[in-house]
Formats: structure tokens, sequence, C-alpha cells
């Protein structure tokens, strides 16, 4: 099974020109490593332009934040059906940093739904802001999963991606430790399980926090996770191709 690798850019680079580049570098390390699936994830502005340019068969493309309703009087936003017209195929929903600027477990709701009636793949990001040793952090990603697979039906649990993302983690030093991933692997499934029976077992499980060449290897083997979420090295064509080169045996 090949593992899926989310490059979100963020808001990288500042010109279409870089994007551009940084898009043919990313075609090049999607080359290296047949076993690796990789969707981009460019600022919304460049996705249309990238993706119409893009003829080939091995990367996907992502909106990295996208409003739940079609059309309307919401000045800045974009919809997921205009996503979906960009060439999107994948959304990401409630990534810790849409969250620290208001997105609340409702919105993600919301967006899950509107991304599946339009057959996107909703990448679904739950994470805690801190750990505690009374682990409440399980009851806070409990809720975050609840709420935002609310209106998701047994008929298209396959299409859903969680992404797990410990908002601490996000940007540090270091990922977390790949066994402290297995633990909270082993809890998502369970509580899909609850929600859905088996076919929750079937949901696939991203690691996403501070991922590089140095620490991607161990998460996918040892954290029992299908794939990675990668923020700052994606946006940086050398680290991507050395995170990239370091997973393509795996």
């Amino acid at each position: 099974m090949k593992s899926l690798l989310i490059a979100n850019w963020k808001m990288n680079p500042v010109s279409f020109k870089e994007a551009k580049h940084l898009l043919e570098n990313t075609k090049k390390a999607a080359d290296i490593a047949k076993s690796v699936s990789i969707v981009v994830a460019p600022p919304s502005i460049f996705l249309r332009e990238l993706r119409g340019s893009y003829r080939g068969k091995k990367l996907s493309f992502a909106i990295q934040h996208a409003y739940f309703e079609s059309t309307g009087s919401f000045t800045g936003e974009v919809s997921m059906a205009q996503a979906k017209d960009a060439g999107a195929t994948y959304a990401i929903i409630g990534h810790a940093e849409r969250r620290a600027m208001g997105e609340t477990n409702d919105d993600t709701r919301r967006k899950v739904a509107s991304a599946l009636s339009l057959g996107l793949c909703p990448i679904l990001c739950v994470g805690e802001l801190k750990r505690t040793q009374d682990g409440e952090h399980f009851a806070f990603i409990k809720e975050q999963l609840k709420v935002g697979f609310a209106d998701v039906p047994q008929t298209k649990i396959a299409r859903m991606i969680i992404a797990y993302e410990p908002v601490w983690a996000i940007g540090a030093s270091a990922a977390m430790d790949p066994r402290d991933m297995h633990e909270m692997a082993i809890f998502i499934r369970k509580m899909l399980v609850e929600l859905y029976g088996e076919k929750g077992m079937v949901v696939c499980i991203l690691y996403g926090g501070s991922i590089d060449e140095t620490n991607a290897v161990e998460m996918l083997t040892r954290g029992d996770v299908s794939g990675l979420l990668v923020g700052r090295a994606s946006a940086d064509a050398a680290k991507l191709t050395a995170l990239v080169r370091s997973i393509k045996n795996v």
C-alpha cells in the first residue's frame, strides 16, 4: 500500500513563478518514489493554474481551506465547489492554524459534509493544544472526531482521511514520539469503530507536526499511520526531495 503525503505549502511561496518551480521539484520527487502518493495543497490563488499545467498522474491537488456554502455573500471565502472546479480532489479541513483563527468543530462538520457532497476527499485535522498526565487530550480528540464525523454516512466513510496533528508539535524542533502516535492511532480507530462498526477501520490516518527526512521513516514504521501531513518541509524543494527519498522504500 502506498504512503500518502499531503504537501501543505501553507501561505508559500510569494509568486506564481516560484510556485511553478516548487511544483516541478515536487513532480521530480514523486518520480523518485513509486510507493508514495503526493497531494499538493498550494495557496488557493495558485491552484487552478498549477493543476491546469500539470499533465501527469502522480500528483493530486487539495484546497487548504474552503467554505461550506456553495455561493453567496461571503467576502474573501472560497467554496468547496469552486475548489473542485479549480482542480482539487482533496480538501484540508480543521487545520490547527485555521482552528486558531476561530474555526469550530461545527464548522468542520459542515465543511466535511460539503466536501463529501461534491466528491472531494476531506482531510479532517484533529489535535490537542497540549498534553497532561491525566489524559484529557483523548476527550478533546474524541469531541473533534465526533462532531467532524456527525454528518458522514457509512457509505462515504472510506473517503475520509484523518490527519492527527498535535498543536504542540507543529513547528517544533522534533515530532512526537512514534509510540505516542501509535497509541493515538489505536484510540482514533476505536472511536471510529464505535461510530461505524468495522467500517471505521478503513479510514486513513496521517500524522502531521514537524515531519522531515530525519523522522518520517520512524513515524511511518512505528506510528501506525498510512502517511504524513507535511507543512514547512513541503514548501522547500530540497527538504521535500530528501523526505521523499527517505521513505521511498517504506
